[in-house]
């Protein structure tokens, strides 16, 4: 479910002066936060990924559903406020003790700006299939580069993935995305499948599911961060290893999980019911 893929939030043009945080800033502090990361501007790009995902779904379950009825229920249950709210009750919640001053300093400077317009515009990019597959193409030959400034990214990128462990949560991430989907085509009564047989299903998904994760990941950061030098990203990279940073990537996986989770859950639900109430 490449859908259930997730990454790095993104952007915006605040510029906030910054000191080491108070335990009374910090309301306002992760709030300014949320504005430098763009989660309202991620959460309308996962709602189009959503919109997308849906339509999939009613020609692989549903060939003879009501189109025009589904388009609306996925419409619905992809509302972006909605999305976006529960995206930031779960960073909230796991950033409640983090000093959110050296992120702040981070991504209202130049450079964070520009790299989580950069992550968003290659998030955008990613909706159109032909480019992201010109991209998992344009990343598999990189993979056999020996040398160069294409080489170059491709080792600071897996660098990056393997200090922030993105291969690991996002594969964690979908797997229990896929279960609560099955779960809820079961809940719905479109499927029989006894929790055993749901487990074994998505267990049998994961290490499918590691290989496209990795390559995903690859072709996606290469496509958001070559516009980038070397010293840049290095800059960047040094970011997620700080103790913030660390945090911040725990945060919105945290976030990004709960909300995927939900609509995947729903969309179950929907589909099911769609299901069951087609006529014979």
């Amino acid at each position: 479910m490449r859908w259930a893929l997730r990454l790095f939030g993104l952007m915006t043009a605040l510029m906030l002066v910054v000191g080491p945080g108070r335990a009374e800033d910090h309301p306002a502090q992760i709030e300014a936060l949320f504005q430098a990361l763009d989660i309202a501007g991620n959460a309308d790009v996962m709602r189009a990924e959503g919109v997308i995902y849906g339509a999939q779904i009613a020609q692989d379950l549903m060939p003879d559903a009501d189109l025009d009825s589904w388009a609306r229920t996925v419409s619905d249950i992809h509302d972006a406020d909605r999305m976006r709210g529960v995206v930031e009750q779960g960073m909230r919640e796991a950033l409640r003790d983090t000093d959110l001053a050296p992120l702040l300093a981070f991504y209202t400077a130049p450079i964070g700006q520009r790299i989580i317009t950069l992550e968003l515009g290659a998030r955008r990019a990613f909706m159109d299939e032909a480019i992201e597959a010109d991209a998992m193409a344009a990343a598999r030959q990189a993979a056999v580069l020996m040398d160069g400034p294409r080489a170059e990214l491709r080792d600071q990128i897996a660098q990056m993935i393997e200090d922030s462990d993105l291969v690991e949560l996002n594969v964690a991430g979908t797997l229990n995305a896929n279960l609560l989907f099955l779960r809820g085509l079961v809940d719905g009564g479109a499927s029989d499948l006894g929790e055993d047989d749901i487990l074994g299903d998505v267990w049998a998904q994961e290490e499918a599911t590691r290989t496209d994760t990795r390559e995903w990941l690859m072709a996606f950061l290469m496509l958001a961060y070559a516009p980038l030098d070397k010293d840049e990203l290095a800059e960047y990279a040094a970011m997620w290893r700080t103790p913030e940073g660390r945090d911040l990537n725990r945060a919105l996986f945290i976030g990004f999980n709960r909300m995927y989770d939900q609509l995947s859950y729903l969309l179950a639900r929907a589909a099911a019911e769609h299901l069951t109430s087609a006529p014979l």
